[in-house]
């Protein structure tokens, strides 16, 4: 009986349905065959791929252009046209954005440099970073560069050998010994065969030394030989030199083999040139220079020869024929030329040179001159062979002639000539040369040479003379340069400077003011005249011509008289370059024409009273008075005058006036510290108290109360002051740190660090305060307390030289240097740095390492009394007399006035009146 159970694996063998593939549920990508589909089948459509995605979770694909109008591509308003309305919104939108943009522009840009600034200053290129070892490098001796060791193995690694060596087996050692070696008996075996004949194989080597030194001999007994002969003629001794000979055997050159190709390939060439084109002289030349390179002269000297006969009209190669020739031969040649080239300069110039005597020197330039009348050189040559001034006259007055355009022959004969001849020769040479500016400048120097002859005459007559003589040399260049102007010669400004700076250097100062005068105005814009002028002083004075600065300034002087600035550098340059009446003319000109200015005013009293003439430098300030009542500048400098001169009463009664007339906070400041000075302490405490009164925000009127207290032991009294000072000026630092080392004096350190973190508090990022609050905990609380807060200051100051040179020498002495190049990089090249950095190579014994240290420190900041200090304080140790006297003289011209040693010797009432040097000597005394 058949079972009624269906058939499980029945559908094994039933069709698969449409669009079947295997495994595509499970993210199959199958293939069909031909055999699978049969004839025609098509693959799964897009909705049974859609729905078996989906029953994997993935999302479809969407494509973009399904839903895309055919009409409208690509966008909404794809298919609009573009009209003027659109494009006007579109320039109104970036106007906007533009705007938008502009709006924090600058602040964005701001930013980012400060952000630049800080990231290069806390990273630097390794460029910054050895830029001062570099600039060090110069320094560095050749001893030095020679003796620097040379670089061995610093990674520590072994290295593979390059070359490797074997063991020598004892036959190759002992047949090399034996090659040097030579056998000087006969064969035994030989001998005892019964025959004496060696084989040609037999292994005995030619001794060439030996061959060398008999060659040497026989040549030396030769030419002894020859030198010892006489002559069965003359009965005298030969010309022949022996140790000429041998020179002249090691001055042959050996070629080499390709040497001599290279030779018989260029003849080859040459020969072809020259057959070829007969008529071309540089192929002559060019075979001759190869014969004569290969050592043929007799060969060359035949080419050169041929070369004449088939070039006769060109001058190279007869000068080539003359110079492989002897001195007689190349007479005959040059004589031969003329024949064929007689208008050639070059020819009859080396005729001339050949010449050995004067006379035939002249007699061939002037053999020249008759085929060349027209030449420039060949009159010159001539005229400086000539030893007498008439006869090189005769024959200038006959080169004008002939040549009446050359302007050299025109001058040459104007200077030998007298001065009133000279001037007629200059008149006819303008005529002649009309566009020649040489001329006219050499007229004005021939007049200003005449009135400098006048001028050594009697006094007051031939000064009046002299000085319409040299107006008229103003007068000569201005028409010059009307006249060169009219005839199309258009010289430009800076061609007439040239012309004047020439003048100035070959001894001309007149007409050098005078072609400055008449040109510097040229070819500038009104607007543009100052800073031009300004410019050309500035570029004559670089180039040392002082004298075309100096006519420079005065020109402008005359146009902008009024200008302060001017007067200034024109004082400047005669302080510098001229003398002193110079500078006193200057000035007195100066304050005429700026009366206002006080600055010149002092300059010219102070010059007056550096010559010695107090009287005359009164008279200036009295002057100044009138001009200038209130200035409170000229009532100091008359009150300084009169003490420095010891008129102590004088200089209180201006001090009284100038209270009075020009109240001033500086004035009564100078009135108290006068008072001070002199001893009157009870004087200068009334005239403080009034002026705190009239100026209760001046800071320097509370220190010197406070600090005529503590003189007097009032701490109490000076505690008041410094105490009303900081109250009354809080941003002033030296109030608070003078409060703070009176408490300190009294030994009340607690509120000395009370009083320094309250000023630091009220004044942040105040390196100076932070600088005291280090002492201060160095005196009191230890190095280690000192070295922390010195920590906080540089994190507060990172910028600080005076904190960087104090972590510097906080540092032990190996670790000092390190510390000293974060210190470079930190604070960009501080004087304060610098002079630190000097100090440690001279701790380390590097002297003029230390010593150009110096240098840079003083060019860095001149004001900086305690860098000098320490320079000659180096230079007291280190250096001679001439250094320190260097030192002493650079000091005074700089007049220094800061530094924290400085400051305190130099205003200390017992120091007063005590010049710079004295000062500078007593700080490096203080300096530890």
């Amino acid at each position: 009986m058949a079972s009624s159970k269906p058939n499980k694996l029945a559908f094994l063998s039933m069709p698969a349905p449409a669009s079947y593939v295997a495994g595509l549920g499970r993210g199959a990508s199958g293939f069909t065959t031909r055999s699978d589909i049969g004839p025609a089948r098509e693959g799964p459509s897009a909705e049974v791929i859609a729905e078996a995605q989906a029953k994997r979770g993935e999302e479809a694909e969407i494509d973009p252009d399904q839903f895309q109008d055919p009409d409208n591509e690509y966008g909404l308003f794809a298919g609009t046209t573009y009209e003027q309305d659109d494009e006007e919104a579109d320039k109104i939108y970036e106007q906007v954005d533009e705007a938008m943009d502009a709006r924090r522009r600058a602040r964005r840009e701001a930013q980012e440099h400060i952000e630049l600034a800080k990231h290069r200053a806390e990273r630097p290129k390794i460029q910054q970073q050895f830029a001062d070892l570099k600039r060090g490098l110069s320094a560095v001796t050749d001893e030095e560069w020679e003796n620097i060791p040379e670089v061995g193995n610093l990674t520590r690694k072994k290295r593979r050998k390059d070359e490797r060596s074997f063991v020598v087996p004892d036959s190759v050692l002992v047949g090399d010994r034996s090659k040097t070696e030579y056998e000087n008996a006969l064969d035994t075996r030989q001998q005892e065969a019964g025959g004496f004949v060696t084989p040609a194989d037999s292994g005995t080597l030619t001794n060439f030394v030996e061959i060398g030194q008999a060659r040497d001999k026989i040549l030396s007994l030769k030419l002894d030989q020859i030198s010892n002969s006489t002559s069965s003629v003359s009965g005298s001794a030969t010309s022949v030199d022996p140790k000429g000979y041998l020179t002249s055997l090691d001055s042959v050159i050996i070629k080499s083999d390709a040497e001599i190709g290279d030779i018989k390939r260029a003849r080859m060439l040459f020969d072809s040139l020259v057959k070829s084109n007969p008529k071309h002289a540089p192929g002559w030349i060019a075979a001759a220079c190869l014969e004569e390179h290969a050592g043929r002269m007799v060969a060359a000297r035949k080419t050169i020869k041929l070369g004449c006969e088939q070039c006769p009209k060109s001058e190279d190669i007869w000068l080539e024929a003359a110079r492989l020739h002897n001195n007689e031969d190349a007479k005959v040649i040059l004589a031969n030329a003329v024949q064929h080239v007689g208008q050639s300069v070059k020819i009859w110039m080396a005729a001339a040179d050949l010449e050995h005597d004067v006379k035939a020197k002249k007699r061939v330039l002037r053999k020249a001159l008759e085929h060349i009348p027209n030449s420039v050189r060949l009159w010159k040559e001539t005229v400086n062979l000539e030893s007498s001034i008439v006869d090189a006259r005769v024959l200038l007055s006959r080169a004008v002639e002939v040549i009446p355009l050359s302007v050299e022959l025109w001058l040459a004969l104007a200077r030998l000539e007298t001065p009133e001849k000279a001037k007629a020769v200059l008149n006819k040479a303008r005529k002649a040369v009309p566009t020649s500016h040489e001329i006219w400048i050499a007229a004005g120097r021939l007049l200003e040479q005449q009135a400098d002859v006048v001028g050594e005459g009697e006094m007051k007559k031939t000064e009046e003379e002299r000085n319409k003589a040299l107006e008229v040399v103003d007068k000569t260049i201005e028409a010059g340069v009307r006249e060169l102007r009219r005839h199309q010669v258009l010289l430009t400004r800076e061609q007439w400077l040239k012309e004047a700076e020439r003048c100035e250097a070959e001894g001309s100062p007149r007409t050098c003011e005078a072609i400055v005068k008449a040109t510097v105005a040229m070819d500038i814009e009104e607007e543009d005249r100052y800073d031009t002028w300004v410019g050309d002083v500035e570029s004559a004075e670089a180039r040392g011509r002082v004298g075309t600065a100096r006519a420079v300034l005065a020109y402008a002087l005359k146009v902008f008289p009024d200008k302060k600035d001017l007067w200034m550098r024109a004082a400047e340059l005669e302080k510098a370059h001229g003398t002193r009446e110079s500078l006193d003319a200057v000035l007195s000109r100066a304050v005429v024409h700026c009366p206002q200015a006080e600055t010149l005013w002092l300059m010219a009293a102070k010059e007056k009273w550096l010559a010695g003439d107090v009287p005359a430098a009164r008279e200036v300030l009295e002057r100044a008075f009138v001009a200038n009542p209130e200035s409170e500048q000229i009532w100091l400098a008359a009150v300084k005058l009169e003490a420095e001169n010891g008129e102590l009463r004088v200089a209180r009664e201006l001090l009284v006036r100038a209270r009075t007339v020009a109240d001033t906070q500086r004035i009564w400041m100078k009135s108290a510290v006068f008072e001070r000075q002199q001893g009157q302490l009870t004087t200068a405490l009334e005239t403080l108290a009034t002026a705190l009164t009239k100026f209760p925000k001046f800071a320097k009127l509370y220190m010197i109360q406070g600090q005529i207290h503590q003189s007097q032991g009032n701490l109490a009294a000076a505690r008041a002051s410094f105490a009303a000072g900081y109250k009354a000026c809080p941003k002033e630092p030296t109030l608070w740190i003078l409060a703070s080392r009176l408490e300190e004096a009294d030994k009340k350190s607690i509120k000395a660090r009370a009083l320094l973190e309250k000023a630091r508090l009220v004044n942040p990022a105040c390196d100076v305060l932070w600088a005291e609050t280090v002492r201060v905990e160095e005196r009191s609380g230890g190095p280690a307390q000192a070295k922390a807060m010195l920590a906080r200051g540089l994190q507060e100051c990172p910028t600080s030289g005076l904190l960087w040179s104090m972590a510097i020498w906080a540092e032990p002495r190996p670790m000092r240097k390190a510390r000293s190049v974060d210190a470079l990089k930190k604070s960009e090249d501080n004087p304060i740095i610098v002079c630190t950095v000097a100090r440690l190579f001279w701790a380390d014994r590097r002297i003029e390492k230390a010593r150009h240290w110096f240098g840079r420190a003083i060019a860095l900041n001149e004001d900086l009394g305690d860098s000098w200090a320490w320079w000659l304080k180096f230079e007291r140790e280190h250096g001679t007399e001439e250094h320190r006297e260097d030192v002493r003289k650079r000091c005074e011209a700089a007049d220094p006035h800061h530094g924290p040693t400085w400051q305190a010797i130099a205003k200390d009432p017992s120091n007063h009146g005590k010049g710079v040097r004295k000062i500078l000597e007593m700080v490096a005394d203080a300096l530890q």
